[in-house]
């Protein structure tokens, strides 16, 4: 692969989400959780000063929006995109008061008891009870911890609008989901790729939310797909 891959990381995750695709693709993880950056827009100028000048970015969840800001800003640097378990529509009635209790809960109760309600709906009932992995990905939230919770939770219900953005968009893209991923569902995948002109859909079987770490080798399949279509410089 000529391009290096750059991965995204989503709410409170870093690179212990993607071990399968950095050994895999030799991805670099922007890590660092985007310096506690509370706007899409600081997250993607974090990215941009850590990230190589041309770049595949491939954001998972939150991470998804950071790269199509990146896209907006800096359209150059970008050869591909892959837009994994994620939305582009923007804060919906009663997220706020969602995600404002899970903080309330977390400033009372510790990170902890937030992310052992906030983690489970995000892994697929087919991974549910693997405790290797929901404590792999428990640490990694606990990691983060409330300040990093909260400052990313305002960077989501302030996300920019992306209407305008999508079918601008003329690198190759992929959305990729998991087929049980309750918070970001495949209907809203299939509905945001037909805004764009150059977009596959993949969907990962017997995965939730953390679809690169519950199925890596199915989303790894995916990837090399993506990273197989024509680039910009190949004729369609």
């Amino acid at each position: 692969m000529s391009e290096q891959l750059v991965i995204l990381p989503g709410l409170m995750c870093d690179s212990r989400m993607f071990g399968r695709q950095i050994g895999a693709f030799g991805a670099v993880v922007v890590d660092g959780f985007y310096g506690g950056a509370d706007r899409i827009g600081k997250m993607a100028d974090w990215a941009l000063a850590r990230m190589p000048a041309r770049a595949a970015l491939l954001g998972h969840s939150m991470g998804a929006r950071v790269a199509l800001e990146i896209y907006r800003r800096a359209p150059d640097r970008v050869t591909r995109l892959a837009l994994a378990d994620t939305g582009v529509h923007p804060a919906r009635p009663g997220e706020a008061e969602k995600r404002y209790a899970l903080r309330d809960l977390g400033r009372e109760q510790g990170i902890a008891a937030l992310v052992d309600i906030w983690l489970p709906p995000m892994i697929g009932p087919a991974r549910r009870d693997d405790a290797g992995l929901v404590s792999t990905l428990r640490a990694m939230a606990v990691d983060a911890g409330i300040e990093i919770y909260e400052a990313q939770i305002e960077a989501l219900l302030c996300r920019p609008v992306l209407d305008d953005l999508l079918p601008a968009i003329t690198c190759p893209v992929t959305a990729i989901v998991g087929r049980d991923d309750e918070w970001s569902p495949v209907a809203q995948h299939e509905a945001f790729v037909a805004a764009m002109p150059r977009a596959l859909l993949s969907i990962v079987e017997a995965a939730g939310h953390m679809a690169p770490a519950e199925q890596p080798d199915d989303f790894n399949e995916a990837v090399r797909t993506w990273l197989d279509m024509p680039s910009n410089d190949v004729p369609l």
